[in-house]
């Protein structure tokens, strides 16, 4: 029996190891606490009545911490549930100034955009003629940090815009990205006021953390269990991936493509020792960035 894995993981014991190897390198969404209050948050902002001043929300926390994950699988779940696209993503470009981030909403509301040079107020209008025709509830700015590394004028304007979108079009803004988004939003109390804010922080080593890789066990097509929550292989597990959720997945499913290369069954401590795996805060400093210098 495996009772251990996900029928579509269990499905697969029997195949060769270039489909399981690529079974396991496939992005995976995995369902926890954290997320699901996002989700929820995010879809009363959806569900709400028209208002002059609709709230925004912010996902703020360190990076590869599943940020973008959590807000593209509502925007995909928005998607197969509805008739008309209220949810958009926007990828916030690297560069500051609103020419920068108005090419990033062009970009995210998959409008084309003329080459070269574009004046602000042509770009204006074409944000807002789209606005107004496609009606979003939710604009989802990812990896919003990136429009905060430029001149306090600049960073003042865009959120201007997110103002007077808010009020004109009566779209909720979603920000995500990394602390310094808090800091930026709550540098006026107007500002502040206009934001709810859920922490996506790091892992603790608990309960939660068990439940987590629990659920990220079973979508590996290994045939036996492996315990990744059992308390000694969760700590390895924990202290290498430093509680955030990406380095999780990094380390185990390196560790199950190891595994099923070597011809085993099962994920063990000496495995996952094996890897050699760095942690995030020690990479700056390590053994290989030496050799290239």
């Amino acid at each position: 029996m495996m009772d251990h894995l996900l029928p579509s993981a269990a499905a697969l014991l029997n195949a060769d190891y270039a489909t399981r190897i690529a079974y396991i390198r496939k992005p995976r969404w995995i369902s926890h606490p954290v997320a699901g209050k996002a989700h929820d948050a995010m879809r009363l902002l959806l569900d709400r009545p028209s208002s002059l001043r609709p709230r925004g929300l912010l996902l703020a926390g360190p990076y590869h911490n599943g940020k973008t994950m959590i807000a593209e699988r509502f925007a995909i779940e928005h998607l197969r549930q509805s008739r008309q696209q209220k949810v958009w993503v926007i990828q916030t470009r690297e560069g500051a100034g609103l020419s920068h981030f108005y090419a990033s909403i062009l970009s995210g509301l998959r409008a084309p955009q003329a080459s070269g040079w574009r004046s602000l107020s042509r770009a204006s209008e074409q944000v807002d003629h789209l606005l107004d025709s496609l009606k979003p509830r939710l604009l989802i700015f990812d990896e919003f940090h990136s429009a905060l590394r430029g001149r306090r004028q600049d960073v003042k304007a865009i959120f201007s815009f997110l103002r007077r979108i808010a009020r004109v079009h009566d779209i909720s803004p979603v920000l995500i990205g990394e602390i310094a988004v808090y800091d930026a939003i709550h540098d006026t109390e107007e500002m502040g006021s206009r934001f709810d804010t859920i922490p996506i922080p790091r892992w603790g080593y608990d309960e939660d953390f068990a439940a987590l890789l629990d659920s990220l066990e079973a979508s590996m097509p290994l045939a036996r269990a492996s315990g990744l929550s059992h308390p000694t292989l969760a700590k390895t597990i924990h202290d290498l991936s430093e509680g955030l959720i990406g380095e999780v997945v990094d380390i185990v499913s390196q560790a199950a493509i190891a595994t099923i290369q070597n011809g085993q069954d099962h994920i063990t401590e000496a495995r996952v020792a094996s890897l050699g795996y760095l942690p995030l805060s020690k990479r700056r400093n390590a053994a290989l960035r030496q050799e290239m210098t």
